[in-house]
């Protein structure tokens, strides 16, 4: 991936890692379109973000999606760059009724969405020069953290259909990354303040440094998750699936 010159759509992107992944890629020379649920945020983020543009967009539902497909098309034409980071995570008890609209609802926004994405802008995409797919996983999606049963399975899900999409588009245009975050200090899942995750700003830092001195890399692992994303084939599964257990 070229680091700048683009035009870059994100998802989910007006907070956490989407809003800062917006304003880093701003920064380096890009155009930035982010994309989320609420207008008065998107607002607010054009106000303090200069050069940001904005729409509204809710990855769950078809119709919302096919109308910044339009939007996008039409207005962005130059879009190259999809990076698809919308995404929940919450605990579920599983032998609670009520976690089934939990695994819903969190299918619906971090699975279903980014599928639905990359099928209406794919046609898109294959036209362009450069093109790029940036899904963004996590490190949950190689050892799960037991309390969040469904958001573990939505990942692990991305990181397969990453690389089924990446080798169907060989011979095009079109390079899939998975960008691979572990534990953030975001408010996902409200861990804005746990001294265990990683600051956001060095998370964003080194994962753009890994995208402008690895353009063909196929996951942008920082140093704080290759841990887990090495996990099943070093040997130590069972010893971070029982620490992760005691959360």
């Amino acid at each position: 991936m070229k680091t700048t010159g683009n035009t870059i759509l994100i998802t989910g992107s007006t907070s956490g890692i989407g809003l800062g992944l917006a304003v880093r890629f701003l920064e380096a020379g890009n155009k930035v379109i982010v994309a989320g649920r609420r207008k008065e945020l998107l607002d607010q983020i054009a106000i303090d973000h200069p050069g940001i543009d904005t729409i509204v967009l809710d990855v769950t539902d078809p119709t919302s999606i096919a109308h910044a497909r339009e939007t996008v098309t039409s207005t962005y034409p130059e879009v190259n760059v999809l990076v698809n980071n919308a995404g929940i995570q919450l605990p579920e008890t599983l032998l609670d009724p009520d976690s089934l609209r939990v695994a819903e609802d969190t299918v619906s926004t971090n699975l279903l969405g980014p599928i639905r994405m990359v099928n209406a802008l794919l046609p898109h995409l294959v036209t362009k020069e450069d093109a790029v797919i940036i899904n963004v996983s996590s490190g949950l999606a190689f050892v799960p953290l037991p309390i969040t049963p469904t958001y573990n399975a939505t990942k692990a899900a991305i990181h397969s259909f990453s690389e089924s999409l990446r080798v169907q588009l060989a011979g095009t245009s079109v390079q899939v990354i998975e960008l691979v975050p572990p534990a953030v200090r975001t408010t996902l899942m409200g861990q804005q303040d746990n001294e265990q995750a990683m600051p956001l700003a060095d998370f964003l830092s080194e994962a753009m440094a890994l995208l402008r001195t690895q353009p063909d890399a196929k996951e942008v692992l920082v140093e704080n998750v290759k841990f887990l994303r090495h996990v099943p084939a070093n040997g130590t599964y069972d010893d971070v699936l029982a620490v992760f257990s005691n959360y």
